[in-house]
């Protein structure tokens, strides 16, 4: 065996590593599509693992679990408005511009569309000074006249946001190229 080579033992499922990091799954997901946490491709070739240092690293973390959560906490509108200090209608104001780029997405009961955002990024978006005009005041003219229009770059900033996930797991090129064609 090539020291490359890892055994089987050497590395464990998700959904094992996602217990072992105090995760539910769709936090481990987004965890390992942040870069949070890595993966490996399995050697079975039957998708990707997580090997034992790798839990080992994140749970060594300070403040393990709670702050690895606070860097996967997706949240919606209201809360992201309440995050950034502006109410729901200017937070989707802002999401409709591309302002703030949605990190996942839900079909709720009523089959509507729930964009959700990484809380960090609003609080960082928030506090950048360059900003503050964005949030209070008038909306400018130029972006005011593509509301009217109907602008609407969530669902186009989704795709590339996750075909960027995608891609960084993989350098085979068939691979990357199935990545971008699965979005088209």
């Amino acid at each position: 065996m090539s020291g490359n080579t890892m055994t089987p033992s050497a590395t464990t499922s998700l959904s094992r590593a996602a217990r072992e990091m105090e995760l539910k799954r769709g936090e481990f997901d987004l965890a390992l599509h942040l870069g949070c946490v890595r993966s490996v491709p399995d050697e079975g070739g039957g998708g990707r693992r997580v090997t034992r240092t790798e839990i080992d690293r994140v749970r060594s973390e300070a403040g393990f679990p709670e702050t690895l959560r606070e860097r996967v906490k997706a949240v919606g509108t209201t809360e992201g408005a309440a995050l950034m200090g502006v109410t729901t209608a200017r937070f989707t104001r802002l999401a409709r511009l591309g302002v703030v780029v949605p990190v996942k997405f839900y079909l709720n009961r009523y089959r509507a569309v729930v964009w959700l955002y990484l809380a960090e990024e609003l609080r960082e978006f928030a506090a950048d000074k360059e900003n503050a005009a964005l949030l209070s005041g008038r909306t400018p003219e130029g972006l005011r006249s593509q509301l009217e229009a109907g602008l609407d770059v969530r669902p186009r900033n989704w795709r590339g946001r996750y075909m960027g996930f995608l891609l960084r797991q993989t350098e085979d090129p068939w691979a990357r190229a199935a990545v971008v064609a699965s979005l088209l």
